[in-house]
């Protein structure tokens, strides 16, 4: 991971720009299938992306309860802090 400063970070990210809007749900209701197509639309845009890793420590460590964030969803994400030894968004584990 590179470390950049937040902003710096930010600045580089693939997902700024009109193509923004698929990395968060929609604010009318989604169905599974809109989900899974939207979340695999900002997906592929993260692996294009120079900053994919700053990004996701960035949602680790901030607890992102929402959206695509350096590749992964909230699912996603609350897995891995699981297995880091959390016990959820930005808690650790007793």
């Amino acid at each position: 991971m590179s470390a950049l400063p937040e902003v710096e970070w930010q600045d580089k990210a693939a997902c700024r720009g009109p193509q923004a809007g698929v990395f968060f749900p929609p604010t009318t209701t989604e169905s599974r299938n809109e989900k899974l197509e939207r979340e695999r639309r900002a997906k592929a845009i993260c692996r294009q992306c120079s900053v994919i890793d700053d990004c996701l420590s960035h949602a680790l460590a901030t607890g992102e309860q929402h959206g695509v964030w350096g590749g992964a969803n909230e699912i996603e994400r609350r897995s891995m802090l699981f297995r880091l030894g959390s016990n959820g968004f930005g808690r650790p584990g007793a």
